[in-house]
């Protein structure tokens, strides 16, 4: 049931903003999370990323994060696409059944291979990540991944 609505979320929300004539990739992140991940372009430099799955640390955690990403192309190389770096500021949460939520402020900062056509991406980013409910604590997240743009 956690996954019809996670993956019915992330669907939805790829639909709505392609259909405002943004940019939008769907596919998946292995790590910490793994599971679907979207990215929606607001610009050619700024995005908007969204990662639901599960947590490997604790596999009975459902895992959402969000952030809202900047690209630099200052080292950038023509590898047939495109190579920027990013960083970004957002949020993550992990929900439990019976059992208090975290909810944390992420620093992602990552490296993105985007296609020359735009119809794909792979990317690999680490994330520090300050929980602030219940108890502050410190953590990490981090993975790799692949989306395709429609």
């Amino acid at each position: 049931m956690r996954w019809t609505l996670l993956v019915t979320v992330l669907v939805l929300l790829a639909l709505a903003a392609s259909a405002f004539g943004t940019e939008v990739g769907l596919g998946f992140m292995v790590g910490e999370p793994t599971g679907l991940s979207l990215k929606a372009w607001s610009g050619s430099r700024t995005a908007f990323d969204v990662a639901a799955g599960w947590s490997l640390g604790n596999s009975d955690w459902v895992y959402v994060h969000s952030d809202y990403l900047w690209h630099r192309y200052d080292l950038d190389v023509d590898v047939r696409g495109s190579l920027p770096y990013y960083f970004g500021l957002g949020a993550r949460v992990l929900l439990r059944e019976d059992h208090d939520s975290k909810v944390g402020v992420r620093l992602p900062l990552g490296l993105d291979y985007i296609t020359r056509d735009h119809r794909f991406d792979f990317f690999i980013e680490v994330a520090p990540i300050i929980d602030l409910v219940p108890d502050t604590e410190f953590d990490i997240s981090g993975g790799i991944g692949a989306r395709i743009y429609f």
